[in-house]
């Protein structure tokens, strides 16, 4: 039986001996253990670390590892403009930018706009020689150096994947993974198709066996287990063929989460064995092209599908290329059987030192060099280290906020969906006493910073030096944040009472100013679903619970016309600003609130207390009404049946010929954005698979052709020095070109949309 991981090839031996080393193999595979079999090894290889050396570098079939590299190469060289960024590259370190950033060490700067673009094209350059095999070592340094800066400087950009492509550049970095199909093989006969240490495959087989199952234990959690974490995921088209045999509830609790969870728990164990390899392969490809679809995660759907080769035979490329056409042997890989490789460990042979190198026994101990001592090493520490971070998060107390650790490294994807109510950010200057409030999000690019105890700390410093340019001395910064981490009550997730500028942090204790999350009220969950039954479809609910002492500060649209606050458990004091009353709230106890004003929210119970907001957008339901009406009126006047005078302005919208007059009435403008918007849709909807190629074509184009300008761009400043403001000014514009309508429409129609809600 052939294994996985073991070169199954005939040692290179004089002709004459080919039978009798069959015939010896024969009989050595007769007489393995079930173990070995099965696994590839024995467990007395794990004895002594002579022996554990000897099979780590166990010589194997260069092929799988080379047509991985080439993958991951040619994945990351089409990464790099897109979700690393290049294309954007200056609209995040544009040099008079007034932005706070989040680097994981504060020692941590971007470099100037055209050096950072310097920086990407090293990294680009790295990817491309990893995909080439071409001065292999140092294209893996260029990679992996430059990947690793880019990453450390922007923790809001974090996530799994990311981490893993860093992780793979890392390894490759240590691998022989330029013996097959690569420039340098062309180059060195001493590296063309030439074996590899077995260690080479272990290493990637392990790491990506953590990715799947401790992406499992993960999602072990109880919110995942009953349904909670991605339960808007069911409602998507790629699950209806599950909704001819399952209600979308099912779909959510059975396919969605319990589906993910058997996959990252079995994935590994299924891809290592022959038996169920193929299964494996199946499941785990249709789990990828799957995400590929639902989530926006760039390369990572690709570069999984990439790895699931390396757990099978190391030859397998061979055959395949064997039954290529002639005309692409000359650009196709070497077919042969690989050579002896020093990096390996070949035990001694009675007849002439050749032996065969799958093959732990030997007649004779073989000698270990240092650099295969270290090499044993360092694949037992890595694998270690690997197995430890996920869990390391009581060292790193600092960073655990109601989840452990900074999302990325610890493989628990998907597992916490949140969403955020209410942001409030107040400031007091330290010498006036002067209070005032802050746009949440000012000076930052991204989001992430409401969750995590660390980026706020630099979140607030960063506040704090640019207030002062505005005469605000010495600052004091306060956050109010309210988080439903799967479908929980809104609460507070930072104490809001503690100036965050002064406030103790450290990477290596518990943050004392971290709320509790409310965990003994998530049953309250299945009550949410049996409120929100009874609810019409234009009245929404909000759920609140709050600390004892604590108010929540809260202002009603003029659109809410119709809002009341409710009790559900513990006691409230209702104060109404404008009015300057108070009420007292028991549990059951409603009471409506009063639109256009501000009110506060106490808790006076001892317990937390819990709450909910209902309200109609009063606004919004007359647009609804008005827009049903359009919807009649457009439709009798299509049909010539329509007798009631109309104004000009709403004939001429009616009748479709209003493509470019100013519209004066707001909610015949708001109902020509939907006409508008609905009218794409249904149009991208029913698209060909040659419009929707097309379309996919030109943001793609668009994306590479802005990466190369920019690039191109900052070489010419670094070389020549910047040309006056007017020419950078055209040049921005030339490489900022959408060639593709489809593009533009869509950008369009989602600022429309937000306009109009």
């Amino acid at each position: 039986m052939r294994r996985a991981g073991v070169d199954s090839h005939k040692p290179l031996g004089e002709p004459q001996r080919a039978r009798g080393n069959d015939e010896k193999e024969a009989v050595m595979l007769q007489n393995e253990s079930k173990m070995k079999r099965i696994f590839g090894f024995e467990l007395s290889d794990f004895r002594s670390w002579h022996r554990l050396v000897s099979l780590l570098h166990r010589p194997t079939d260069p092929a799988s590892l080379g047509v991985f590299r080439l993958l991951f190469g040619l994945l990351m060289t089409l990464d790099i403009p897109q979700e690393r960024g290049l294309s954007s590259l200056d609209h995040k370190y544009f040099d008079d930018l007034v932005v706070c950033r989040f680097p994981l060490f504060n020692f941590l700067k971007p470099l100037p706009l055209d050096w950072m673009y310097m920086v990407f094209v090293v990294m680009w350059l790295g990817a491309i020689g990893i995909m080439l095999g071409c001065f292999y070592r140092l294209s893996c340094l260029m990679f992996s150096i430059t990947y690793w800066y880019n990453f450390l400087l922007d923790k809001t950009s974090w996530n799994n994947h990311s981490y893993l492509y860093g992780l793979i550049g890392f390894q490759l970095t240590f691998m022989d993974a330029n013996r097959y199909w690569s420039v340098d093989g062309l180059r060195n006969p001493k590296k063309r198709n030439v074996q590899v240490p077995l260690w080479n495959y272990t290493l990637l087989r392990t790491q990506i066996f953590i990715v799947y199952f401790i992406a499992g234990v993960k999602k072990l959690d109880a919110d995942w287990v009953e349904g909670y974490s991605m339960n808007q995921l069911a409602g998507h088209w790629l699950f209806d063929p599950f909704k001819l045999l399952l209600s979308e509830e099912l779909v959510n609790l059975l396919v969605v989460h319990g589906g993910g969870l058997m996959l990252d728990l079995t994935a590994g164990y299924l891809l290592f064995f022959n038996a169920t390899r193929p299964l494996a392969l199946a499941f785990v490809s249709y789990f990828h092209c799957m995400n590929s679809q639902l989530f926006n995660i760039g390369m990572f759907s690709y570069t999984m599908l990439a790895t699931s080769p390396l757990f099978c035979y190391p030859d397998w490329p061979r055959p395949i290329v064997r039954r290529l056409p002639a005309f692409l042997r000359h650009v196709s890989p070497l077919t042969e059987a690989p050579g002896r490789s020093a990096s390996c460990v070949y035990p001694s042979d009675t007849q002439g030192g050749e032996g065969i190198g799958q093959r732990s026994g030997s007649s004779r101990r073989a000698t270990h060099t240092r650099r295969q001592q270290l090499g044993a090493a360092f694949v037992v520490l890595y694998i270690v280290e690997q197995f430890f971070l996920p869990y390391s998060h009581f060292i790193t107390q600092g960073y655990n906020n109601w989840t452990n650790g900074l999302y990325g490294y610890s493989w628990d994807m998907m597992v916490h969906s949140r969403s955020h109510q209410h942001v409030k950010i107040t400031y007091k200057d330290g010498v006036t006493g002067e209070i005032g409030y802050l746009n949440p999000g000012v000076w930052t690019q991204s989001r992430r910073w409401k969750d995590h105890a660390d980026m706020l700390k630099q979140y607030s410093g960063c506040l704090a030096q640019e207030l002062g340019r505005y005469n605000i001395v010495d600052p004091e910064i306060y956050f109010d944040i309210w988080v439903s981490i799967n479908d929980r009550f809104q609460q507070r997730l930072f104490d809001p009472r503690v100036d965050v500028v002064r406030a103790d942090w450290s990477p290596f204790r518990k943050t004392s100013w971290l709320m509790p999350l409310l965990i003994n009220l998530s049953p309250w969950r299945l009550k949410f679903e049996e409120i929100e039954k009874t609810l019409d479809n234009q009245t929404d609910v909000v759920f609140i619970a709050d600390f004892p002492g604590l108010h929540l500060e809260n202002f009603v649209s003029e659109d809410l016309g119709n809002t009341s606050i409710q009790v559900l458990q513990g006691e409230l004091a209702v104060e109404i600003v404008a009015d300057k009353k108070n009420f007292s709230l028991k549990e059951g106890e409603k009471m409506q609130l009063p639109a256009g004003d501000y009110h506060h929210v106490y808790t006076t119970s001892e317990q937390p207390s819990c709450y909910m907001y209902i309200y109609v957008n009063t606004t919004m339901v007359k647009f609804e009404e008005k827009y049903t009406r359009f919807v009649e009126l457009q439709e009798k006047i299509k049909n010539g049946t329509e007798t009631e005078d109309i104004s000009p302005e709403l004939q001429t919208v009616l009748d479709g010929t209003a493509e470019n007059i100013n519209i004066t009435d707001p909610t015949l403008a708001a109902f020509v954005r939907r006409q508008r918007k609905q009218e794409e849709y249904a149009r991208r909807r029913n698209s060909t698979t040659l419009e929707r190629f097309t379309r996919f074509t030109k943001r793609k184009h668009f994306i590479f052709r802005r990466s190369f300008l920019m690039t191109g761009y900052a070489l010419r400043n670094l070389v020549f020095g910047r040309p006056p403001v007017e020419q950078l000014a055209e040049e921005y514009d030339f490489a900022s070109m959408k060639f593709a309508e489809n593009v533009d429409r869509e950008s369009q129609m989602k600022t429309e949309d937000h306009l109009e809600l």
